[in-house]
């Protein structure tokens, strides 16, 4: 829609390219535009002069029941014919709507990526649900996108979960009063994990190989993580062990001193001279042992990216990863490729409360909020819907006890409530949406004109929330919607009137633009509540 009147006016100007934007009060009408601020200069005039101007040409009653000069800004009311033009494509289009098929950049979207060492907390959540959203989005508007799970599997943090699991499990074959290490992962899973293990190797667990039970815990977290994501509806393409790759470090560095990237130091430890590259100083990659350091899997992990060849990768990391952005940049230049197609999104931490108090850590995670126990409790839609009225990068703080209310202060009910009153008033007409799509819209009041222009512009939010990486600017965009279609429901009669059809084709819209907004955020629309 936005598309199609921006180049309309263009045309008719003789134009590249004219902007567009939404006037915040809808009295200005449906779109605005500058261009005559910019005409200003060439054509030596006033922009409200050059305004005026532009309005009588621009004046059309295809796309325009009304073209107005405000302060330099040129305004658009769109006509009930363009708008119901619109409409019919849309309810056609059904969840095709603001669909694209191919044409976009390929892309590799890597998010939670959370260490295997324990169940993920409400933080990892907000990464995943965001992460789960662009991909979402983004497929829709026919881009080739592929999700991928980095799994951290090397280092200490897994030799630590075996030896966690062996410690407990050793307290429950040999009696509690065994000393443990200070330096263990605690919380009701480790004894979970340990049970399981003693079922798996029986009392040689006592002498088991570490490493072998290391390895063993770690996949059993593993799958525990992918029961967790997908019971959210989180599935991922890919998942690709750090272990895996470090095979590789050996050629990884020699294309780094190739390309002058490393040097070392008087203790043998081996740096990366990022601060050349915009770091704000050198990092160590290799200790003075040559075992290579947690950045170093970082770098093998984006050459091999890289060394896919897609034409973008996005990474949301946690806000606490800020300082690894230019370091990995400074790597992938060195090794030869564009660190501009690299894009790291950051998602900040999650306060929760219940009921105006801090919501109670469990036992079995020991000291965080699990995604399972918080996904139990409120339910993955309305978790998601929350988690994604922000942006991720700001800090959230909500009271689950929130989600209970069935009222406007519970945006996923309200938005859900809107749905499915529109589902039960085409089951009281007897009647489905398609029928109706032949319905002229004609004689639309301004609650009607605005309630159809709310509901198409979800074309235009769902290419804005993917582009801006924002996919709060959806949610925001279904609640606003879900209060005009409350109100128009409360204002109108439908049923046994003589609008019945264009009110209800109208409900129609909303309702399609609310169902498919929903799907996009990875919720389903109720049909009854």
């Amino acid at each position: 829609m936005k598309k199609q009147i921006s180049r309309f006016i263009a045309d008719r100007l003789g134009v590249d390219d004219v902007s567009l934007t939404t006037p915040k009060d809808p009295s200005f009408g449906h779109f605005s535009t500058p261009i005559a601020f910019a005409l200003a200069k060439t054509e030596r005039k006033a922009p409200n002069a050059i305004a005026l101007e532009l309005s009588q040409k621009l004046l059309n009653d295809e796309f325009f029941s009304e073209v107005s000069a405000i302060g330099g800004y040129v305004n658009f009311t769109l006509s009930d014919r363009f708008l119901d033009a619109c409409a019919i494509d849309a309810l056609k289009q059904g969840d095709r709507f603001g669909a694209k098929s191919g044409g976009g950049e390929s892309i590799l979207l890597e998010f939670v990526s959370a260490n295997p060492t324990g169940p993920l907390h409400i933080g990892h959540a907000r990464g995943a649900f965001y992460g789960d959203s662009l991909l979402r989005l983004g497929r829709h508007l026919g881009y080739s996108i592929a999700s991928e799970y980095y799994v951290n599997d090397a280092g200490n943090q897994v030799e630590l979960l075996g030896r966690s699991v062996y410690y407990k499990a050793h307290a429950s074959l040999c009696g509690d009063e065994i000393a443990f290490p200070n330096e263990r992962y605690q919380g009701e899973y480790i004894a979970d994990l340990a049970a399981k293990a003693r079922e798996r190797f029986g009392d040689a667990i006592l002498s088991a190989d570490s490493a072998d039970l290391s390895a063993w815990a770690k996949d059993q977290m593993l799958e525990w993580i992918k029961k967790t994501l997908g019971e959210a509806g989180i599935v991922f393409d890919r998942f690709v062990s750090e272990k895996s790759l470090y095979d590789r470090w050996s050629a990884t560095m020699e294309r780094l001193k190739r390309n002058g990237a490393l040097y070392a130091d008087d203790d043998n430890k081996i740096w990366l001279a990022s601060s050349k590259k915009g770091d704000d100083k050198d990092r160590v990659v290799a200790r003075e042992n040559g075992a290579p350091t947690y950045l170093a899997g970082d770098i093998i992990y984006h050459e091999d990216k890289f060394a896919r060849g897609f034409d973008r990768y996005i990474n949301i990391w946690g806000a606490d990863h800020h300082g690894y952005i230019p370091r990995v940049k400074a790597a992938i230049e060195y090794l030869g490729y564009d660190s501009n197609k690299l894009e790291t999104l950051l998602s900040q931490m999650v306060s929760l409360l219940k009921n105006g108090e801090p919501y109670k850590m469990s036992k079995r995670s020991g000291n965080f909020v699990t995604m399972e126990e918080v996904g139990e409790e409120t339910g993955y839609d309305a978790l998601r819907f929350i988690f994604l009225t922000k942006r991720a990068d700001t800090h959230l703080e909500f009271d689950v006890s929130s989600l209970k209310n069935e009222d406007s202060s519970n945006p996923v009910y309200y938005v859900n409530y809107a749905h499915a009153r529109i589902c039960s008033l085409f089951e009281k007409m007897g009647k489905k949406p398609n029928d109706l799509i032949a319905t002229p819209l004609d004689r639309l009041k301004p609650d009607a004109t605005e309630l159809v222009f709310s509901a198409l512009q979800l074309a235009e939010t769902i290419k804005e929330s993917f582009k801006a990486r924002a996919p709060h600017l959806l949610t925001d965009h279904l609640y606003k919607l879900a209060v005009k279609t409350h109100k128009f429901y409360a204002d109108n009669r439908v049923i046994g009137t003589n609008d019945e059809a264009r009110f209800a084709k109208i409900l129609s819209l909303s309702a399609l633009s609310i169902r498919l907004g929903l799907r996009l955020l990875g919720i389903s629309a109720k049909t009854r509540m």
